[in-house]
């Protein structure tokens, strides 16, 4: 092997390394990548910087960046290693996941995702919404160690919080990520007021900003975590 020839394996081994560590501070998954994937975490890691926050949090953050190209969940995302410990006990126990919509349940590959919005009707004049129908038919199917998607409809989230407080719905946790104009930030706010005075943890986000891939993102970070050995952030 020629000096230049070492120098440049060299210069590549340290380049792969410097990407590798800044991909870990923007809430990169450890382990092997998609070159693409690899790539967009370490142009997350250009632009945002979650070197301080705590590692289960950084990697739900970073995954849902990620996902949405959206810097502002960076600051937005509202959430405490609570809640992702019990996320990842959740789905290292194999727990259903609760979905509002079809958009979210196709975005958690294997898992036990599961959407009810086909087993209800919306109400007259359109209320009770068919997500909130559906989330009340899922808690009674589902009454306790959920985990609970909303990534769409803040009707479904008004609904769940309502369950949860009434006592008859436990999840282990609520994904509370809805976006619209209407509601949408609202039901987060209550969400969070919610989770403080029953206990149950929640991750959620302030603002209208949301959706499935948010939702989707959140979750699939858990996911990792959770098929991780114990311990490994």
């Amino acid at each position: 092997m020629t000096g230049s020839q070492s120098g440049a394996q060299a210069g590549a081994q340290s380049g792969a390394q410097a990407g590798a560590q800044s991909g870990a501070q923007a809430g990169a998954p450890a382990g092997d990548m998609h070159p693409i994937e690899r790539r967009s975490f370490e142009i997350l890691a250009s632009r945002v910087d979650l070197s301080e926050l705590t590692a289960g949090v950084r990697q739900v953050v970073g995954r849902v960046v990620h996902a949405t190209a959206d810097i502002g969940f960076a600051t937005s995302l509202v959430l405490d290693e609570a809640a992702v410990d019990a996320g990842t006990r959740a789905l290292a126990g194999d727990a259903v996941v609760v979905c509002d919509a079809e958009m979210v349940r196709a975005g958690l590959g294997g898992l036990d995702a599961r959407c009810f919005l086909g087993a209800v009707e919306a109400g007259p004049g359109g209320f009770p919404t068919r997500s909130a129908r559906a989330m009340r038919h899922a808690a009674d199917r589902h009454p306790t160690g959920a985990l609970v998607v909303v990534g769409c409809a803040p009707t479904a989230l008004e609904a769940v919080i309502d369950l949860m407080e009434a006592g008859s719905f436990r999840p282990a946790l609520v994904v509370g990520l809805p976006v619209g104009f209407v509601g949408a930030a609202e039901s987060k706010v209550r969400l969070r007021r919610a989770a403080q005075s029953t206990g149950l943890p929640a991750i959620s986000n302030v603002g209208e900003r949301g959706g499935s891939a948010a939702a989707c993102g959140a979750v699939n970070a858990l996911k990792r975590m959770a098929m991780r050995p114990e311990g490994l952030r």
